[in-house]
């Protein structure tokens, strides 16, 4: 008679045999797969503990047909030792390259260069305001570029001769620094978060290893950031520095700075909490350096031995909350009347990134748009 219980209980635990299996399987894939965003889909995929400079050998020999975009650690230019270089990143994964991983195949369709109307905006605006400063995109996913077919929005920063795209490996990116053996162990590609928190991871480490300014994706540059001081952060709130808009000298103090907060976010890195890693790093590292959490008082001269804290209204006038500001005519007067001393216009992407908006609309974005990058704006086709 007991039987029946005995074979049910023996189901039932080889049943959750079977399902534990199934999710550790499915994480160590998945952590696996992620990886693949960021490795090139003609070679052989490296492994982690492979030499980069072996990886990138190995990836740039293709000659015919669409082109790598060239490596920042081998091209020329690259970001200079004075500082008076915009760096933005482009850590986004083609889907075709997930979906080839996941079938554990190496060679996906091409990663082609390409980026969001919106994203071109923020270079352009960027390269038109600041004409002496070089200003860098930098592709974590390997991109290619097929000079027979640009993209019309790609043609349009490509118009400024201080535009420079290039290609970022990872791990060639991250080799001698503090973060290498961090990047090896793999702990990033677990994260919940894990594009978001690459890009965390290489705002930092381009600030340690470049110095310079770097920039959001999502904002539009509304003047230029020539006249700002060297060493500067920017308040989102109260409580809270902003990471979207850093600049750090590339060396002396600034360096220093780079350094606390690579540290610090080896330390404290957290995959569970997105913003634990971008936002939380520099608050964190400037609460030490100012000897405060008052937000308030690390504005004050001198406060953060020569680190500056800017004001909201420098680059986050429109706060996360208000991000429908920039999409509805309604609000367009008092927008740009807030938006009246900033030097940047930070749209929020996380938030507003589903909401289009017709070309020609009378709304806050299209108009900032229209005047700060004009080539991307006409090029943009019906939506911006």
């Amino acid at each position: 008679m007991y039987k029946p219980r005995v074979k049910w209980i023996f189901l039932l635990l080889l049943s959750l045999l079977v399902f534990s299996w199934c999710l550790m399987y499915g994480s160590s894939m998945s952590r696996t797969d992620v990886r693949y965003c960021f490795m090139n889909t003609f070679s052989t995929v490296p492994s982690i503990s492979s030499s980069p400079q072996k990886q990138y050998q190995t990836q740039n020999k293709l000659t015919d047909g669409p082109h790598l975009l060239e490596d920042v650690m081998l091209a020329e230019p690259k970001p200079n030792a004075s500082g008076r270089s915009i760096i933005f990143h482009e850590t986004s994964c083609p889907h075709e390259k997930l979906r080839s991983s996941m079938q554990y195949i190496s060679s996906a369709p091409l990663n082609m260069m390409d980026l969001t109307a919106r994203e071109a905006c923020a270079i352009e605006s960027a390269a038109l305001h600041n004409p002496s400063f070089s200003v860098f995109v930098l592709f974590a996913s390997p991109a290619y570029r097929d000079y027979n077919n640009t993209p019309p929005v790609m043609e349009a920063i490509l118009s400024y001769t201080n535009v420079h795209l290039r290609n970022l490996n990872l791990w060639t990116y991250a080799a001698g620094t503090p973060m290498y053996q961090w990047l090896k162990d793999g702990k990033l590609f677990s994260s919940s978060y894990v594009l978001s928190h690459v890009s965390d991871f290489l705002r930092y480490l381009t600030l340690w290893r470049w110095g310079g300014t770097y920039l959001d994706m999502d904002v539009v540059v509304l003047r230029s950031l020539d006249k700002l001081p060297p060493n500067y952060t920017g308040a989102e709130s109260s409580t809270y520095l902003a990471a979207g808009v850093m600049n750090f000298a590339p060396d002396g103090f600034g360096h220093e700075i780079a350094e606390k907060c690579l540290l610090d976010f080896l330390l404290n890195f957290d995959g569970t909490d997105w913003g634990n890693n971008g936002p939380g790093v520099i608050t964190r590292v400037m609460n030490d350096v100012c000897k405060t959490n008052n937000i308030e008082l690390m504005m004050e001269s001198k406060r953060c031995m020569g680190f500056h804290v800017m004001p909201r209204e420098a680059f986050y006038a429109i706060p996360w909350m208000k991000w429908e500001y920039f999409f509805e005519a309604q609000y367009l007067t008092e927008t740009l009347d807030l938006l009246r001393d900033s030097y940047v216009a930070h749209v929020w992407n996380k938030h507003s990134k589903q909401r289009r908006i017709k070309v020609g609309a009378n709304a806050a974005y299209g108009i900032l748009a229209e005047r700060h990058c004009p080539k991307v704006y006409a090029a943009a086709g019906e939506y911006f």
